[in-house]
């Protein structure tokens, strides 16, 4: 908003300055005049018929005074000016920092030397700020690209499959209309899951308490079947764990890492064990299972949207766009809490998620 225009910080300083120091300078020279005037006598003889007398001495002290409070006052004026700008020049960088960061440009950086105070304090808050929001502009940036080419592929093979429809007749419509409606149905997983993972991001999001003993065993309910049919195990163990969040999206955290955990296991008879508990003033949701080796640079990238690892990827009908994980990220940050990911050294992965409980 554009307000009228007023005094700079630098002249409201500046007078500042002046204004003390002429209020000092008058102050000392009415304790000077007082406490002098009180000692000489007022009468044409003076002080022991010898010193001026009070006549004499306010004429002669009066214009000496004078010409003190004129010095002082310019003397005010020109110092607080050269002062007030040797101590605005750091407001000054960090000013300018702002208005190159709001055309855009988030890169620069002030890196303010010298003893840390106030000022510079302020300095490293501001490229601490801009530290993560580049970041963040960054991730954004390639999250909206990768989505974009997520989004295209089933709509680019929805149209090759209805060129081949209609320049071969003969081809057996049923076939079609299922390899068709796969493909829809990946892109309506993949549409929702994007919108789930931007209503986490956004952190509105209704609080009740949920309890994760009961989320875990819901989601191990359900995904029962998919673990009974690739030949694993599927246990939950463990107590209460009590939070305040939505339940709807905590569920969907224990759906990710119980279903990832299934998929990305063993060939058969792996395991899978989930865990709930309270750890002090935590409730933590644990979902440990067996698999392949990971590799330690591939965890931090597992997080990340559309990132699936090499030796994560599926062939099979539960391939996912890589947003499981980075969806369970978003919830879990949206709801003040951490999510661990640990390879475990047989092999397979560790996933500790710690959201703060509730009595």
């Amino acid at each position: 908003m554009n307000g009228r225009p007023g005094l700079s910080a630098r002249l409201k300083l500046t007078l500042s300055y002046v204004g003390f120091l002429v209020v000092a300078g008058a102050l000392l020279l009415g304790v000077v005049w007082l406490y002098l005037l009180r000692y000489v006598p007022d009468n044409s003889r003076g002080l022991l018929g010898v010193s001026p007398n009070r006549y004499l001495l306010v004429h002669t002290f009066a214009p000496a005074a004078a010409g003190a409070m004129a010095f002082l006052l310019v003397f005010g004026l020109v110092g607080g000016w050269i002062l007030a700008g040797r101590m605005l020049a750091p407001l000054t960088r960090i000013t300018e920092a702002a208005r190159t960061a709001g055309q855009g440009s988030l890169s620069h950086r002030i890196r303010m030397e010298g003893r840390r105070d106030e000022f510079r304090e302020l300095s490293d808050t501001f490229d601490s700020m801009l530290d993560q929001l580049e970041s963040h502009v960054a991730e954004q940036q390639r999250f909206a690209a990768n989505a974009s080419h997520e989004l295209r592929t089933p709509l680019a093979i929805t149209r090759t499959l209805l060129d081949v429809a209609r320049k071969d007749p003969a081809r057996n419509p049923g076939e079609v209309v299922e390899r068709l409606h796969a493909v829809n149905t990946r892109a309506i997983d993949l549409t929702e899951a994007l919108l789930l993972l931007g209503r986490a991001d956004r952190g509105n999001l209704p609080r009740e308490d949920v309890d994760l003993s009961l989320v875990a065993e819901e989601a191990a309910e359900t995904l029962l079947p998919l673990a009974e049919r690739r030949g694993t195990t599927l246990e939950v163990t463990g107590g209460a764990a009590r939070t305040r969040g939505s339940a709807e999206l905590l569920l969907r955290v224990a759906t990710n890492l119980v279903q990832n955990a299934v998929v990305h296991n063993l060939p058969a008879g792996g395991t899978v064990t989930v865990h709930t508990g309270t750890q002090g003033g935590t409730s933590v949701l644990r979902v440990e299972n067996t698999g392949r080796p990971l590799p330690p640079d591939l965890l931090p990238t597992l997080t990340e949207p559309f990132r699936r690892g090499a030796e994560r990827v599926r062939t099979d009908e539960h391939e996912g766009a890589g947003l499981g994980l980075a969806i369970v990220h978003s919830i879990v940050r949206a709801h003040g809490g951490t999510l661990d990911l640990a390879a475990r050294p047989a092999g397979g992965l560790l996933v500790t998620v710690r959201l703060p409980g509730t009595p």
